[in-house]
């Protein structure tokens, strides 16, 4: 909400500048958003009346206005707005003028017709946002006095009010909450409204949606332009003025924040009834929409019809205008509850619903009416009804609360003095009825003030002594301890070790519905449906990840992808239990883009390699071993070690719409893939030189790249660094060697860490491994 500085001053002293506010509210819990300030600090702009207005000669939206700028002589303006009349006071912007936005006004020439200034609307001298014409000034103003005059500087402060502190929606709600964080006194209070209520005319049929309604008569009113004071102050914060009526309902909600709404009271028909609505019943608003109402929302009614929707907007049909001349002025009660359900039904916020949604203050209510009836007398010249007219109670004041300042100085972790806290209290608007000791602590009870309903345990009055007495005075205590990681922590760190892997290794990571179709695509069979699905596009658990996966290829495919390199971690349900189950799917797809070197010249297809190199990232001590699924083509099992994690392979082409294979893999990631993972630690640079030597052999097309790694590492030798494979000849390019044999060459790497390895002892250890694969692979050695 927006407060005007200028009007909070009129209740309470106030620090020297707007930051010192927004600073002592920020730290009671009160954020200020943003501080803006306004005023009309210009040199050449005036007030000017309009005495005459033409068309344009040359442009069917453009007009020629003559205006009387105070000088005697005449100045013609061509505008382009439409909301003014002959006889309306504009601010004019002189020859010579620089605008807060930047604009320079000169003379100036519109479509042939000669202009000396401009008529200007509040959104470009910086007193509002409203662009939608000209800032009609109050007819009071001076012509050919500076606009200074009229808007003097103000700043603003928009303030973020909590739902539970109703109490600050006002100028005087927050004026009050700053006397009490600074320890002054109030300049100003709203008087007592000291009239007769009378109980005839007003009925309350819904009586727990409204406990309290009141309404009052002023004839003879004279609806008009409200004086200056009054739009600047409205104005000021956002507010459009529209009459001097209607503006003081405005004002008071302002001031005070209770809403009050007028009515054309010749327009009414019979006695008021605050009732539910019927079911279907229609009802146009002020503005200008027609809702249908229901049998939640309550209403403000005659004897025919809803002239209302309580706590949120009038109707069109009993509004005030210009011919009004009685009006019947309503102030009450509504239950916040009823009031948020009908504008979030309706999606109609309003200011009065702003406030009743959050819970006015129910001794406010005669209280805004009274204030509201003076100013209708002092600027309409209305004549009040002798009595107010009301119908119910009004809401008793909250009940008392007890507060301990043993547990006070407990809770806040200092020493606070009881008469500080009892200070403090009083200050906010509790009052102490009774005091107690019991042994060494004392016990205090406050009753409530009827503003202040969110205060209803002890801790809550602690909260208000914390707040005032200074959050910044309450020394920090250091509690922190040292917390071991825990299996919850190694799992997430693992999976996000997983995803950092996989996205470096070129992958990008998709998120699917844990919710499949009914229509099981490949690895979706047996999936556990639900009882009552949302849609037929998720009806069933997923089993596994690599349907999800599947749709998010088909879609990329669609939209024209060339290569689709996917992962996604996430939970699979396994049926027939539904067991939940942490697993790792990853889908590859099309051409592998890179730039071509000497060995190929053209782009190829990812294949079961590409998938093994991923699936490297994430697997230690990986391996594949075949195997058979009835999706797969080309299946293999996916170990680590000796434990079988996964399985993967190419898709067979009638389990995928896109053109090409499509290379799947799906892993348990709950197992323990990164076996020794912790164990990886700094090492420092190798200081000694390593000794390669390589190994070429011919061995049947049956035997493995990774038997023959077996038999190199196994057992394991102390001074072997690394093997390498770096060349293989198989298949046509391998025909001299035989029927279904092939040839590879291997490099292995020999280093001691702690010294300089001699020639001999690398040859004694690269013969015993050569003897190894002679004896366990009958591999046939090329020297």
């Amino acid at each position: 909400m927006k407060f005007s500085v200028n009007w909070l001053r009129e209740f309470v002293d106030l620090p020297k500048n707007a930051e010192e506010i927004a600073e002592l509210l920020t730290r009671a819990g009160v954020e200020t958003e943003n501080i803006e300030t306004r005023g009309a600090k210009m040199d050449k702009v005036i007030v000017s009346q309009v005495t005459a207005s033409s068309r344009h000669p040359n442009a069917d939206r453009l007009t020629v206005c003559e205006v009387d700028d105070g000088s005697g002589t005449k100045r013609q303006i061509v505008c382009g707005a439409t909301n003014y009349k002959v006889g309306d006071k504009i601010p004019l912007a002189l020859p010579g003028a620089k605008l807060p936005n930047g604009t320079e006004i000169r003379k100036s020439k519109l479509r042939g017709v000669e202009s000396e200034g401009m008529l200007c609307s509040a959104i470009e001298l910086g007193l509002g946002q409203d662009a939608a014409g000209l800032l009609i000034l109050s007819p009071e103003a001076k012509i050919g006095a500076s606009i200074d005059d009229l808007f003097p500087g103000d700043t603003i402060l928009d303030v973020e009010i909590t739902p539970n502190r109703g109490d600050l929606l006002s100028h005087f709600g927050l004026a009050r909450e700053i006397a009490a964080l600074t320890g002054k006194k109030l300049k100003l209070a709203p008087s007592e409204a000291k009239i007769d209520i009378k109980m005839s005319d007003v009925m309350i049929s819904a009586t727990h949606e409204c406990p309290f309604f009141s309404a009052r008569r002023i004839e003879n009113v004279k609806v008009g332009p409200s004086p200056q004071w009054l739009r600047a102050k409205i104005e000021s914060v956002g507010i459009r003025s529209i009459n001097n009526v209607v503006d003081i309902s405005n004002f008071v909600m302002l001031e005070l924040g209770q809403p009050t709404h007028a009515f054309d009271a010749e327009k009414l028909k019979g006695g008021i009834n605050v009732r539910l609505a019927r079911d279907g019943e229609k009802f146009l608003a002020l503005d200008g929409k027609t809702y249908s109402l229901g049998p939640n929302n309550l209403v403000v009614a005659d004897q025919e019809r809803a002239v209302g929707i309580a706590g949120v907007m009038g109707g069109e049909e009993t509004g005030v205008t210009e011919s009004t001349k009685s009006i019947l002025l309503e102030s009450a009660y509504f239950w916040p509850a009823s009031v948020r359900r009908t504008a979030r039904t309706l999606n109609l916020p309003s200011d009065a619903s702003y406030r009743f949604e959050r819970g006015v203050d129910s001794e406010m209510v005669l209280r805004a009416s009274h204030r509201a009836i003076e100013l209708i007398r002092e600027i309409a010249g209305g004549t009040p009804a002798k009595e107010i007219e009301a119908a119910g109670e009004v809401p008793a004041n909250p009940g008392d609360v007890s507060l301990s300042y043993e547990k006070c100085d407990r809770i806040v972790g200092i020493g606070i003095k009881p008469k500080t806290v009892d200070e403090i209290l009083k200050g906010f608007g509790l009052e102490k009825t009774k005091s107690e000791r019991k042994s060494k602590n004392e016990t205090s009870i406050w009753k409530i003030p009827s503003y202040r309903r969110d205060l209803q345990r002890d801790v809550d009055l602690i909260e208000e002594v914390v707040r005032a007495f200074g959050v910044d005075k309450v020394p920090g205590t250091d509690r922190s301890r040292f917390t071991p990681s825990s299996a919850a922590d190694h799992s997430h760190d693992l999976e996000s070790a997983f995803r950092e892997r996989l996205v470096a290794h070129g992958l990008s990571e998709a998120r699917t519905s844990k919710l499949i179709r009914r229509s099981a695509s490949a690895f979706s069979e047996n999936a556990i449906e639900l009882r009552n699905p949302l849609s037929e596009d998720h009806v069933a658990l997923r089993p596994s990840l690599i349907s999800g996966l599947l749709e998010v290829l088909e879609r990329n495919v669609r939209a024209g992808a060339e290569t689709v390199a996917i992962f996604e971690i996430g939970r699979a349900f396994i049926p027939p239990s539904g067991k939940e189950e942490r697993h790792l799917g990853i889908l590859l797809w099309g051409n592998l883009f890179r730039s071509r070197n000497w060995r190929s010249q053209t782009n190829r297809g990812l294949d079961l390699f590409d998938l093994k190199g991923a699936l490297e990232c994430v697997v230690p001590d990986l391996s594949f071993r075949p195997a058979k699924y009835p999706d797969l083509a080309l299946a293999v099992d996916v170990w680590s070690g000796d434990r079988m994690v996964g399985f993967g392979g190419q898709l067979l082409a009638t389990k995928s719409s896109a053109p090409g294979p499509a290379l799947i893999a799906e892993l348990h990631a709950d197992l323990p893939l990164v076996v020794g993972e912790s164990a990886r630690k700094f090492r420092e640079l190798d200081r000694y030189p390593s000794i390669t030597r390589d190994i070429a052999m011919i061995v049947p097309e049956e035997i493995s790249h990774a038997e023959i790694l077996r038999a190199i590492q196994e057992p394991k030798e102390p001074l072997l660094e690394s093997v390498a494979l770096f060349d293989l000849f198989a298949g046509e390019s391998a025909a001299g060697l035989g029927a279904a044999r092939k040839s590879l060459a291997y490099r292995l790497t020999y280093r001691d860490r702690s010294r300089t390895l001699t020639s001999e002892e690398v040859s004694a250890v690269h013969a015993k491994i050569r003897e190894r694969l002679q004896r366990d692979l009958g591999a046939e050695l090329r020297e």
